[in-house]
């Protein structure tokens, strides 16, 4: 990872799950240090406010989170906020600006290149979220768990100086019925683009970063800062772009570290 300030024209974030502990807060804030853009989405799922509800915590990282975007909002940043699932009770501010962030259900974003793309988080279209939000919460609850689980394994990896590993992502993508959902929700979601005559979508919700094409429809989801911590950029000709923000931190560790090994140049004879 090269140093200094990185341009693009526009960053999709979503699924930051403030106040939880699962929440990589820590690497958002490097991410967003590193990336310069002219308008930011924050595609739901920023403050969860279901974990919220159990328990607070809401450690000063998650706090600096927020300041910062606020921050990129006064220096003239476009910030759009698209409230999700877990943080719902936003959704009754659509419309409104506050700290010079726009909150709104969903938006219809232009990229360079003149592609149209809708941005949405993607709950709308998952069906367990609409018709049966009981198992939703239980559900919930397991993944919360095996997010503690992560958190212990994450301590441990870091004392042994190993880059950061999602063991809740591992487990997900070995499970059958969670990819067969995953593919069932990109196929949703890309419809529901072709619905509204838009050349792609860009989401969030499941935790799974993706760019892929659907028979014309292209299908993005930005991932998450719980499991993956990634993001999606769009470049300044319209190229979008998966960030995989731990890959670039333990490439530029690589670098640092072999960087650092003292030349071993031959003795004299």
């Amino acid at each position: 990872m090269s140093s200094g300030v990185h341009s693009c024209r526009t960053i999709f974030i979503s699924d930051i799950h403030l106040g939880t502990r699962g929440c990589q807060a820590e690497l958002l804030l490097s991410f967003i240090k590193s990336f310069q853009a002219e308008t930011i989405y924050l595609v739901g799922d920023i403050v969860d406010c279901w974990a919220l509800r159990r328990g607070w915590y809401w450690p000063q990282s998650h706090n600096d989170v927020v300041q910062k975007l606020l921050r990129q909002a006064r220096k003239g940043v476009k910030v759009v906020y698209i409230p999700g699932n877990h943080d719902e009770a936003f959704r009754d501010y659509c419309g409104t600006h506050f700290g010079g962030v726009e909150v709104k259900l969903d938006d219809i974003h232009e990229a360079a290149d003149g592609k149209r793309y809708l941005v949405t988080h993607g709950d709308a279209f998952d069906g367990v979220v609409l018709y049966a939000k009981w198992l939703a919460v239980l559900g919930d609850w397991s993944y919360n768990l095996a997010i503690r689980l992560n958190t212990y394994v994450a301590r441990i990896r870091a004392r042994l100086g190993m880059p950061y590993w999602s063991l809740s992502a591992f487990l997900k993508t070995k499970v059958k019925n969670a990819v067969k959902f995953i593919d069932n929700y990109e196929t949703t979601v890309a419809d529901e683009a072709r619905r509204r005559k838009v050349d792609g979508v860009i989401c969030g919700h499941i935790h799974h970063a993706e760019i892929k094409e659907f028979d014309g429809i292209t299908y993005v989801n930005d991932g998450d800062w719980v499991e993956s911590c990634t993001a999606v950029i769009e470049r300044h000709d319209g190229k979008l772009e998966i960030v995989r923000w731990t890959d670039r931190i333990a490439e530029s560790f690589a670098e640092k570290r072999q960087a650092a090994k003292p030349d071993k140049a031959p003795h004299a004879a």
